[in-house]
């Protein structure tokens, strides 16, 4: 060929080759442009902090609960072993530290495998990077595209120009699902082989590295040859990237996969304060936060006390429903050859397996017991002393007679619920689930940390916290709160009142007010203190009156937060006012406690996932708290800033009379504790509501009993029978094997030798005398004393001089003089 088409030729073949490379650079800019435009911010990584568990921890450490979306614990890549870290990068990326955020060469050798695995209709493998998998996994969608994986390389080649490698890698360790509903590497280690990642051996770290690519397919347990085989391949890997040495990879390879189960976690068990903590939570820092924002959570919670809490409150409920009668089986099925698969068939009542409660079917019956049958094959008896009480229920609370024996109350073929009550698993109980509810909760009444809360019978079985959120009436509990208010205005604990029928004109429209005692009788003048003691609602309505609604509900609302309001009307001075029994236990905590303002709380601290503190209950200064070294100092004095409510003599006086009530009143039955115990009971009209709330020096409790949709507890249901055997059972088990500790008398209050019947000075052969708290110059001194009788007016001539109202008051203090209302 002749040299000038030759060089002819050269020039076409450049030209072509500089229009093509000019056409080519132009498509590849077009496309970067095209698939680069509305590519996701993928400087929100630099910052990015992936989904963590809030972990939520009882007062002693225990852990309580955890919340989260994803199961993850993250890691800092600095404190991820070599190991780990060499294990991933020679499984999915052995080019991670030199590449520029995709990988050519991989790219190549990926794309000639995907046209055979495509002609045979199979996925392609792909040839991702790590920084790749981090761009889809948190920026990007799973599909299937080309569009998909070239927005995918863009994504990743600007990551790496913007964020470090390590921080890269540290997003793909602590983010990629590993199965087994575990996110990370760290939750992945626990999860499979119950280790933290520095302990994890060669032949687990490269298990772990073998799950990204499919953690469904190689779970050992569903498909073990697999599983070993892709862990193999991955430690030839690490053995060709020279991580390990080649005997290290033969040794690892020979071991099998061994899974270990995750050690139980020793967990409190608490459901109606752990979700009373979660909605706090949630109100306070959002949904995202508490799910993913690994929250440390400490609480006020004791394990020890909610156990006896849950204990002491199941245990009156049962004891109520018992005395109402058997409702009757659960099921009944016909007895035969497949009897076990019927009654595995019968779903357990809900709140039943929650308490330890099993399904049984009564397979025959004798005089002394009945045999039962479980759905595994067991068998056991329910002797005739746990059948007595089943009695038959009637209509209007009547009852049947006792069962004569265990037929009289079982059948066979019936299916009840037992409790198991001896260690060989024979000997049964018979069992049904409560109709009544109702809550106890307790507190530290000098800080207002709440200790335990049971809010029904089972949360399993109705998550609506009796304890926080019922609404209900406080019948008689209020009653030391208007005893309160007229001491701190001129009575004192033996002040006459007239115990007598009453009637109040209560304005024009209204009807006559006319509150009448408990068991309708009458005992004339008595002190102020057995009018509490016995709960007498006369009393009480005289000495409300005679204070004033204004101040009483000044006391009720602006001092107790009792009430959110109460309306000047006679009938919320004996207890009219809903509220919660929180609210109520925590007010009784305020006597207690010498007057001082307390909230409840249920959380101590809360700490973000970096440890800072950012929530404190108790915010009070403290000065040389931080960073000191203790050498055996004396603790450093924390400022009292709790507002004064009321005045602490007169607190202490209700106090005292509140011990009496448990002495030699209306709450005798909690006296069998044996320790400083002071209380109140409370029943509303027609036994809808009772209560008992009351506290040792240091700590305060309040039961409430009653049906959800609010109806009569039974004709002799009262606070007494239905609430406080929960108060006393939970105050003995809390109280065991601590010293009995007086209530604390402060300043300003003298202990008077009393008649406990007339409230005057204990005379020389008395039998009844006790001891009066009374503030000095109101002792009795043994002279006529006054009797109040009712709407600020006294008979006779007194020992009492007002004190004056305070602002807001319209009533005055008890007076001389003639009338009042009977």
């Amino acid at each position: 060929m002749a040299p000038g088409i030759m060089t002819k030729l050269l020039k076409i073949l450049f030209v072509l080759v500089l229009f093509g490379g000019v056409a080519g650079v132009g498509v590849v800019g077009l496309a970067v442009w095209y698939f680069g435009r509305d590519l996701p911010d993928y400087q929100q990584l630099t910052n990015y902090q992936p989904p963590v568990v809030t972990r939520v921890y009882a007062g002693d450490g225990r852990l309580l609960s955890e919340y989260a979306t994803e199961k993850r614990v993250f890691v800092p890549v600095s404190a991820m072993p070599p190991l780990v870290i060499h294990a991933f990068l020679a499984a999915e990326d052995r080019n991670f530290y030199s590449h520029p955020g995709i990988d050519p060469l991989s790219m190549v050798r990926a794309a000639v495998t995907d046209l055979f695995r495509l002609a045979e209709h199979r996925r392609p493998v792909g040839a991702s990077t790590i920084t790749q998998q981090v761009a889809k996994n948190f920026l990007l969608t799973n599909e299937l595209s080309l569009q998909r994986k070239i927005r995918e390389a863009l994504i990743a080649i600007r990551m790496e120009q913007v964020m470090s490698k390590d921080r890269i890698l540290e997003l793909y360790l602590n983010g990629i699902y590993l199965g087994g509903g575990t996110y990370g590497v760290a939750a992945a280690a626990l999860n499979y082989f119950n280790k933290p990642l520095d302990e994890l051996s060669v032949d687990e770290a490269a298990f772990l590295a073998a799950l990204p690519k499919a953690p469904n397919h190689y779970n050992p347990l569903r498909h073990p040859e697999a599983a070993k085989d892709r862990r193999d391949w991955v430690i030839d890997r690490m053995v060709d990237a020279g991580f390990i040495m080649p005997q290290q990879g033969r040794d690892a390879k020979a071991q099998p996969i061994i899974l270990r189960k995750r050690d139980a976690t020793e967990m409190a068990r608490a459901d109606y304060f752990n979700e009373e903590v979660r909605r706090e939570l949630i109100a306070r820092y959002g949904d995202r936060t508490v799910y993913e924002g690994g929250l440390l959570v400490r609480t006020s919670l004791d394990p020890g006390l909610q156990a006896d809490a849950d204990k002491a409150l199941r245990g009156a409920l049962e004891a109520y429903d018992r005395r109402h009668g058997w409702r009757g089986p659960v099921a009944h099925i016909l007895l035969a050859d497949d009897w076990q698969s019927q009654l595995a068939a019968v779903p357990i009542p809900a709140g039943a397996a929650d308490v330890g409660w099993s399904l049984a079917v009564v397979l025959s019956t004798e005089h002394n017991a009945a045999t039962i049958g479980f759905a595994d094959g067991g068998h056991g008896q329910i002797p005739y002393d746990e059948l007595r009480w089943a009695r038959k229920e009637l209509s209007d609370n009547a009852l049947g007679p006792v069962p004569a024996t265990a037929g009289s109350a079982v059948a066979a073929g019936d299916v009840v619920l037992v409790q198991r009550l001896d260690a060989s698993g024979k000997v049964y109980g018979l069992r049904q689930i409560p109709d009544v509810s109702g809550a106890l909760v307790a507190l530290d009444p000098h800080t207002g940390r709440v200790l335990a809360m049971s809010g029904g019978f089972s949360f399993a079985m109705s998550q609506f916290d009796r304890a926080t959120q019922a609404k209900r009436q406080t019948g008689s509990a209020i009653k030391p709160f208007i005893y309160l208010a007229a001491l701190d205005h001129g009575f004192t604990p033996s002040t006459l009142v007239l115990d007598a029928p009453f009637v109040v004109d209560q304005g024009p429209g209204l009807p006559k007010w006319n509150p009448t005692n408990y068991e309708h009788r009458f005992y004339g003048p008595v002190p102020l203190f057995f009018g509490l003691q016995e709960s007498l609602n006369l009393v009480t309505a005289r000495v409300g009156t005679t204070v004033g609604l204004p101040i009483v509900a000044q006391y009720l609302v602006q001092r107790f937060g009792i009430l959110d309001a109460m309306p000047l009307e006679d009938s919320y001075i004996l207890g009219a006012g809903v509220t919660t029994p929180l609210r109520l236990t925590t007010a009784y905590a305020m006597l207690v406690n010498g007057g001082k303002l307390i909230h409840p709380t249920f959380i101590d601290r809360v700490q973000d996932r970096n440890g800072a503190t950012i929530y404190r209950a108790d915010d009070r200064p403290c000065v040389g708290c931080n960073n000191v070294a203790w050498t055996g100092q004396a603790p450093p004095e924390l400022p009292d800033q709790r507002a004064q409510i009321a005045d602490a003599r007169s607190c202490y006086q209700v106090v005292s009379m509140l011990e009496g009530v448990v002495q030699r009143g209306t709450g005798r039955i909690v006296s069998s504790v044996g320790k400083p115990l002071a209380g109140k009971t409370g029943t509303t009209n027609d036994s809808n509501d009772t209560w008992f709330v009351g506290f040792a020096p240091d700590l305060v409790a309040g039961v409430f009993v009653g049906f959800d949709q609010p109806r009569s507890l039974g004709k002799h249901e009262v606070g007494a029978t239905a609430a406080a055997p929960a108060f006393r059972d939970f105050m003995a088990a809390a109280l065991k094997g601590k010293p009995g500790i007086p209530f604390r008398i402060p300043p300003g209050i003298e202990l008077v030798r009393i008649n406990g019947r007339t409230g005057q000075l204990a005379k020389t052969g008395d039998r009844n005398v006790i001891w009066g708290a009374f503030k000095p110059g109101t002792e009795p001194t043994g002279e006529p004393s006054q009797v109040v009788s009712g709407n600020g007016v006294t008979l006779g001539v007194g020992e009492l001089a007002p004190n004056g109202n305070e602002a807001g008051g319209t009533q005055p203090a008890p007076r001389s003089g003639t009338g009042g209302l009977y």
